[in-house]
């Protein structure tokens, strides 16, 4: 199958990758990836992803918007369980293509300690369902640190999410 995440812009010695394929329409899988307040319900990764200014502030509207900013409290390695201390961060929303299924951001962390871009992607398969994908590539020196520490449960997060998404929007049908 062929990917809908654009090529990488760099590398980095930490990838976090996952793929599915979702029994339901791309329109709804869209709808469902984009809809982060709905996040807690199914996201055993990030737990809380809310759109805000520059400063932090929650926007009233929380689509996502290019050039807008997310804090996201994410589980590393991935739980619903909330009673488990979150790690939060600080994004910049770079790109929001509805029409090409993809969403980005990128840390607000200094590039040179931590580059990081975060690519998720819905397309059609030949049958009429939907495949999700997500990429995020970690540069810089602290990713370094990310790679000894906690690559491996990163990676489980990312694939926890995936199996989240096709979960929730499959019961929705």
């Amino acid at each position: 199958m062929p990917t809908n995440l654009p090529p990488p812009t760099y590398t980095g010695p930490v990838q976090g990758n996952a793929s599915i394929v979702i029994d339901a329409p791309v329109d709804k899988v869209w709808s469902a990836l984009i809809d982060f307040p709905s996040y807690p319900q199914w996201n055993p990764f990030v737990r809380s992803q809310v759109v805000t200014d520059k400063d932090k502030n929650p926007l009233a509207d929380q689509t996502p918007v290019e050039n807008a900013f997310l804090v996201m409290k994410v589980h590393i390695p991935p739980s619903l369980d909330d009673s488990i201390p979150t790690i939060s961060v600080f994004e910049q929303i770079t790109h929001v293509q509805p029409d090409l299924g993809r969403v980005a951001w990128n840390s607000t962390l200094p590039s040179w300690f931590v580059k990081a871009e975060r690519w998720q992607a819905v397309s059609a398969t030949e049958d009429g369902k939907t495949l999700y994908e997500s990429r995020e590539i970690f540069a810089g020196s602290g990713a370094y640190a990310i790679k000894l520490f906690i690559s491996g449960d990163l990676e489980k997060s990312f694939v926890a999410q995936a199996e989240g998404l096709k979960s929730y929007v499959e019961s929705l049908n």
